[in-house]
């Protein structure tokens, strides 16, 4: 089964796809990730992406893209799970070329609904592990009392530097124009699902759990 999670910045589309992965032995392709893999993969691709990082630019479309493409030639028995990726309309097309020439299915869209101001809210008391990812938050989920994350161990916790309120508002009306045309998109498609992404972890990977059950 290949999805797409969907939603806003900070709608909780990784700590959802790392469950995936544990449960489902899914293959998560997160488009920050597969850069940073490349660019020090010393592959043709991965030169490439090198390249126009450090020359300061934009990877194109057609690099992730191709970067996908060796992924889905992989092993893809437990199925992708594409978080970050697509975020406009052209790149669902891509996607969506790309899977029909390897015989693919996007057999889900998850769409993580939240309130604006509620995930505001979330995401300023966000922090993170800085060597798992394990996710932490000051009211829901606090960083453990002796200091070490209850994932790995470490104790290099970390905030972004941009998970204050005015980025967070700029970030999410780039999602509002970009990306959130993709809702309704895969709805006339007929593989959006939509589930509360403001509820805790566990509930909101149940949610998910019942729409993939009912899409097998």
């Amino acid at each position: 089964m290949n999805i797409i999670l969907l939603g806003p910045p900070g709608a909780g589309k990784g700590t959802q796809a790392r469950r995936l992965v544990e449960e489902r032995g899914m293959v998560q392709l997160s488009t920050g990730d597969m850069l940073r893999e490349a660019r020090s993969s010393g592959t043709e691709m991965g030169n490439r992406v090198a390249a126009v990082m450090d020359a300061g630019e934009l990877v194109t479309d057609e690099i992730v893209i191709g970067l996908i493409e060796e992924k889905l030639e992989g092993d893809r028995a437990g199925g992708f799970i594409f978080d970050g990726f697509p975020r406009t309309l052209p790149q669902a097309d891509a996607l969506g070329a790309l899977l029909d020439k390897h015989g693919a299915t996007l057999d889900r869209v998850v769409e993580m609904r939240v309130d604006d101001d509620a995930l505001v809210g979330r995401i300023t008391a966000r922090s993170t592990c800085g060597a798992c990812g394990e996710v932490y938050n000051d009211v829901t989920k606090p960083q453990p009392a002796d200091g070490k994350c209850s994932n790995c161990g470490a104790s290099d916790f970390k905030r972004r530097a941009d998970d204050n309120e005015e980025s967070l508002r700029t970030r999410l009306l780039a999602y509002y124009k970009q990306t959130s045309p993709l809702i309704g998109y895969y709805w006339a498609k007929e593989t959006l699902a939509s589930v509360d992404g403001l509820g805790e972890i566990d509930v909101v990977a149940g949610a998910i759990s019942s729409v993939l059950e009912e899409s097998s």
